[in-house]
């Protein structure tokens, strides 16, 4: 763990459309809590576009509002059901490197239910995929949580209650 020092990550989820149903509310609010201890999270939460525009219509104006939520000190990180697959073991060593190169600031972008603009996908630094599945766009944001939470846990050496 040699990346991993007591100074404090900086995590910015960014995320079409709101979590409404309780379920989700409680499942962020429960891996925010989690995460407390090993980094600083923020969750930006813009809207999805209204029902009835075509699929390239949704995905611009979501994109916009992606734009202007993105930090502009991090390093961007999309999720998108075409990038590379990653094991929980490769997402810690990721991050291990990532703050080992001296980022602080990582954002994660999870899109709508269109997923996420070609335009986004190009002022990405990377992108992740959690495999060849759809997942929701409520559960995705869920799972990248779990993810980065795991993640510290590998690299603290610290057990993970399933």
């Amino acid at each position: 763990m040699a990346g991993f020092s007591g100074e404090l990550l900086k995590i910015t989820l960014i995320a079409v459309g709101r979590l409404k149903e309780p379920y989700w509310r409680s499942a962020q609010d429960e891996y925010l809590k989690r995460l407390r201890p090993y980094a600083s999270i923020e969750i930006r939460e813009v809207p999805d576009a209204p029902d009835g525009l075509g699929v390239n219509e949704a995905l611009g104006r979501e994109a916009l509002a992606i734009e202007r939520a993105l930090p502009a000190d991090a390093l961007v990180v999309v999720l998108d059901i075409g990038g590379p697959t990653r094991s929980s073991e490769d997402n810690a060593e990721w991050l291990e490197q990532t703050m080992a190169r001296g980022s602080s600031h990582i954002a994660l972008v999870v899109g709508g239910s269109n997923g996420v603009a070609e335009t986004i996908r190009s002022k990405a630094d990377e992108t992740l995929s959690f495999g060849p599945i759809t997942l929701p766009h409520n559960l995705a944001r869920i799972v990248a949580l779990e993810q980065v939470y795991r993640a510290f846990k590998i690299l603290r050496g610290e057990p993970y209650h399933k």
